[in-house]
C-alpha cells in the first residue's frame, strides 16, 4: 500500500472532525436533537408547521459552508477533491446511501457521530454495516470486478 503523500491532509482533517463533534455536542446541548443530515432532511417530507424553519436554514447553512470557505480562504488553500469515478457512479452511489439512510433509519453523521458517542448498541451495529458495507465494496470494485 502507497500512501498519497500530495493528498495527505490531517490537519484539514483533524479540524474537520473538531468542528463537526462540537457542532454535534452543541446541537445536542442546545436543542436536544440528534445532528443527523437524514433526519434533518426527512423532517422536511412532509415539512410539519413550525419544525421546517431551522431544518432549511441548517441545509442551506450546509450548502453555504464550501461557498463562504471558498470566498474568504487564501488561495490555494484547498485544493478540489478527486474522485475516480464517472458521473453515473457517483449518483448511483449516492442513492444507495439514500436507501440506506432509510432502512438504518439514520445516517452516517447521526449512527456515527452521535450515536456512538451517546453509546447506542442500534448506533454501533448501524456504523458497523456502513463501514462494512464500504470496504467490500471498495474491495470488490479494485481487486475483482
Amino acid at each position: 500500500m502507497n500512501l498519497d503523500w500530495l493528498h495527505f491532509t490531517p490537519w484539514a482533517s483533524l479540524s474537520g472532525g473538531v468542528l463537526l463533534g462540537v457542532a454535534s455536542a452543541m446541537f445536542i446541548l442546545l436543542n436536544g436533537r440528534i445532528l443527523g443530515i437524514s433526519g434533518i432532511l426527512g423532517g422536511l417530507l412532509p415539512p410539519k408547521a413550525g419544525d421546517s424553519v431551522w431544518r432549511v436554514a441548517f441545509l442551506l447553512g450546509m450548502f453555504a459552508a464550501p461557498l463562504v470557505f471558498n470566498a474568504l480562504a487564501p488561495a490555494g488553500f484547498a485544493s478540489a477533491p478527486r474522485i475516480d469515478a464517472t458521473e453515473w457512479t457517483v449518483v448511483t452511489a449516492g442513492l444507495l446511501v439514500g436507501i440506506g439512510t432509510r432502512y438504518s433509519s439514520g445516517c452516517t453523521s447521526g449512527h456515527g457521530v452521535c450515536g456512538l458517542s451517546r453509546m447506542s448498541p442500534r448506533s454501533l451495529v448501524a456504523t458497523l454495516s456502513f463501514m462494512g458495507a464500504g470496504f467490500i465494496t471498495v474491495y470488490l470494485l479494485r481487486h475483482i470486478i
